[in-house]
């Protein structure tokens, strides 16, 4: 990390959030940072300092405009903490109301945290607040006055010595985002068997597309699909097949996954699930395709990006395919 200064925010999110839903706040503020770390069931931390130029604004501000975006898109309160480093960062949200937002400047840390009580630190357990309780130690400025030498004794060299960093509002820790996947999967599980080939179709487009929204959400592409079908018997077919070209291009990777449909021949087969698996991912900025003179392919992306912009908007059911619209 450089010597300029990191801006820290650490968003505690009011709401009891599915997986997906979740899923759809890390996309969402992933689009003011890439920089994001999650923090399960309901907070994220951001490090804002790289955004900071690219908005044009303070980092108060900027963590405003992630939590007018929250509320807007998806009703969402939030408080947040916002601060030189990860620890001072959740501190500063576990002290403001919802709606609030508590800044504290790295000049201020000390003070700021000085008259706190000690049990407000991360990492500080009941039985560490009661070795120090007996010792009539309370809040972070009496632990932080305390000799070295007689923190050690009282806590042992190597809890003493992270306590110390602690109290002194000391964090190294850089906020670490989440390791993408190494591939994607959607599957459908039917209500019942099934027979009906346009049945078949229509489930596997729907999770091609399925799969393009969410490469495209991620800025990747993939290179492989595997399509695996499951019988009413439990018993399973599996075929794999290399895309023409890296993509995240829904209907390319359609055509690819309705084609290992087509190969395996279900018209008499009584089908009871499909998944859809990508892999060979790539970061999107190294996708290419084949030059064209079709203008038809630059307006069909052209269009499933702006469907992408109204799913993240409205919702992932504001746009499907027109082959889906009956289902």
């Amino acid at each position: 990390m450089s010597a300029r200064q990191r801006h820290i925010a650490h968003l505690h999110l009011h709401a009891s959030l599915t997986e997906d839903q979740y899923a759809d706040i890390i996309e969402l503020v992933s689009g003011i940072t890439p920089h994001v770390q999650v923090i399960p069931p309901n907070a994220v931390q951001l490090d804002l300092t790289s955004a900071l130029r690219y908005f044009d604004l303070s980092p108060y501000d900027v963590v405003q405009l992630a939590k007018l975006r929250l509320k807007a898109l998806y009703d969402i309160d939030s408080s947040a903490g916002l601060a030189g480093n990860r620890m001072l960062a959740a501190m500063a949200a576990d002290a403001s109301a919802p709606g609030e937002t508590t800044w504290v400047p790295t000049a201020d840390a000390a003070d700021w945290l000085y008259p706190r009580p000690v049990t407000a630190l991360p990492g500080v357990g009941r039985a560490t607040a009661d070795t120090l309780s007996r010792y009539g130690l309370h809040t972070i400025g009496q632990v932080s006055d305390l000799p070295a030498g007689t923190l050690q004794r009282l806590l042992g060299a190597g809890l003493a010595l992270l306590l110390a960093e602690r109290v002194r509002g000391r964090d190294p820790r850089p906020v670490t985002p989440m390791e993408p996947a190494e591939h994607l999967t959607a599957d459908l599980v039917l209500e019942r068997d099934c027979l009906d080939p346009a049945q078949h179709h229509r489930a596997v487009l729907g999770l091609a597309d399925q799969i393009g929204q969410r490469l495209r959400g991620e800025s990747r592409i993939a290179s492989r699909l595997t399509l695996t079908v499951r019988y009413a018997d439990r018993t399973s077919t599996t075929r794999t097949r290399t895309l023409p070209e890296p993509t995240g291009h829904s209907p390319a990777l359609a055509t690819t996954a309705l084609g290992l449909l087509t190969a395996l021949g279900l018209q008499r087969a009584r089908v009871r699930a499909f998944a859809i698996r990508a892999d060979g991912l790539l970061p999107a900025d190294s996708a290419y395709w084949q030059l064209s003179l079709d203008a038809g392919d630059t307006r069909a992306r052209a269009v499933e990006a702006a469907a992408d912009r109204a799913r993240r908007r409205f919702g992932p059911d504001a746009v499907r395919p027109a082959a889906l619209a009956a289902d």
